[in-house]
């Protein structure tokens, strides 16, 4: 089974949410940290899966505040061609 996933802990930059109108700035994360984990991992942006715990790191502060860059855990499932995207154990 290990040899089937690839793992990586990263931490996404988020400060491109800061040139966004502020109404829009907690979706805007969540596709940033979509297209960044896409591209260091190879694959297409639609299979990328953001955990719950994810989208709640971000949305803590509101719509109008999301944190300047998250650090995150991607898990890369060969035999599915999928990531899966959650917070890592610390």
């Amino acid at each position: 089974m290990a040899e089937d996933m690839e793992e990586r802990i990263m931490t996404v930059p988020l400060r491109k949410v800061v040139d966004a109108p502020r109404t829009k700035r907690a979706p805007i994360a969540i596709k940033l940290i979509r297209k960044h984990v896409a591209r260091h991992m190879k694959i297409e942006e639609e299979n990328v899966w953001l955990d719950t715990p994810i989208n709640e790191a971000i949305w803590m502060r509101g719509i109008q505040r999301p944190p300047n860059k998250i650090k995150v855990k991607a898990t890369k499932f060969k035999d599915q061609e999928l990531v899966e995207v959650t917070l890592p154990e610390e």
